[in-house]
């Protein structure tokens, strides 16, 4: 017997059932979480912090759907005052400084990633969790950021590239460290993803003849 999808099929309309809300919340507090040790801000103020592992774990574990709807509701709730991001940042007003567009690119680079990972409905593998990771968590998110950062520093787009290139050695380590984190859970505790993948359905029984 299988655990249905959190994202289930009733009546023509996709549900969020009670599952997949407990498992969007969790990955938006996981976040919130690695947000507590703070960051350091370079290039225009843009904070260097671990979140972006949270964000890489929850749009491969999760899936692209609840992936990227884990970091819309996280960002929500920093929009209405909550200080959920590194150094107990909070409110409207992040969302108009330099690490807006990163921000944003988190719920982009959760799709991405979970696209890739899952990509036609088969488990995680090696090489597609480390393409994920470099592809939603790195270059998606800085694809958004950077432009928003070199218009809100009024910094030419070529100067806020390459000073955003400090933030690359970090980002390498954490999609490594994502890496490893799901192919672990791909072998000891598949039951995390929750759900059914392409290699693992059951086989059509053979016609006697």
């Amino acid at each position: 017997m299988t655990n249905p999808s959190p994202l289930s099929i009733r009546g023509g309309a996709r549900q969020l059932d009670a599952t997949g809300l407990a498992r969007v919340a969790v990955f938006a507090a996981l976040v919130a979480v690695l947000g507590l040790p703070g960051g350091f801000s370079i290039a225009g103020g843009v904070p260097i912090t671990v979140q972006t592992l949270g964000v890489m774990l929850a749009g491969a574990i999760l899936g692209p759907q609840l992936g990227a709807l884990s970091m819309a509701v996280l960002l929500a709730l920093v929009a209405i005052g909550m200080p959920l991001l590194a150094g107990g940042r909070g409110g409207i007003g992040v969302f108009f400084g330099p690490s807006a567009g990163y921000l944003i690119g988190w719920i982009v680079g959760s799709f991405v990633i979970g696209l890739i990972v899952h990509a036609g409905g088969r488990k995680p593998v090696l090489w597609r969790t480390i393409l994920g990771m470099l592809a939603g968590g790195i270059l998606v998110i800085y694809a958004v950021g950077i432009p928003v950062q070199s218009m809100v520093t009024r910094l030419p787009l070529g100067e806020t590239a390459m000073l955003s290139l400090a933030f690359i050695p970090g980002d390498l380590v954490k999609a490594v460290a994502a890496t490893a984190i799901v192919m672990t859970l791909v072998r000891a505790y598949p039951r995390a993803f929750h759900r059914v993948w392409a290699s693992q359905a059951a086989p059509v029984p053979e016609k006697v003849q």
